[in-house]
């Protein structure tokens, strides 16, 4: 049996996590990326978008979720070793953790990427065999005071 944690017996209190990931593209990619020469737009931009609001719906995508009132949305995305690297930071004041929110902005974030730039990480098979989503983790998260 599946059911959602019980938690109107908690106090609400300052929640913060931080996610993080990346995006293995090609050189190539990267700096089509960088000059703003993609065919969907803006990468960066768009994938920042994507994810926040992915963040803000986790609950409809993470059934035994609670729906939490997010206080903020931070993404970041910078180009570094080869990858667009992803961090996203979520702050609620509630009773329960926002770890997951993170996961789902990050996510999400390089997920719309590479829909953008599909075209150009395409082989002659029509595979992607040098991109790949990596070290997609939770790398802090504070409760109250921490």
């Amino acid at each position: 049996m599946a059911k959602m944690v019980d938690i109107s017996g908690k106090g609400s209190v300052k929640r913060v996590a931080t996610a993080e990931g990346s995006l293995k593209l090609k050189r190539s990619t990267l700096t089509a990326i960088s000059a703003n020469h993609i065919k969907k737009g803006d990468v960066i931009t768009a994938s920042k978008l994507a994810g926040i609001q992915a963040a803000k719906g986790t609950s409809a995508l993470l059934p035994l979720c609670h729906q939490i009132p997010l206080t903020a949305v931070e993404l970041e995305i910078t180009i570094k070793n080869g990858r667009l690297v992803c961090r996203c930071t979520v702050s609620a004041e509630y009773k329960t953790g926002v770890e997951m929110e993170a996961l789902v902005g990050v996510t999400t974030a390089l997920l719309n990427a590479w829909d953008m730039v599909k075209y150009l990480e395409k082989d002659t098979h029509g595979q992607y065999p040098g991109t790949e989503i990596s070290g997609v983790k939770v790398t802090r998260k504070t409760k109250g005071d921490d």
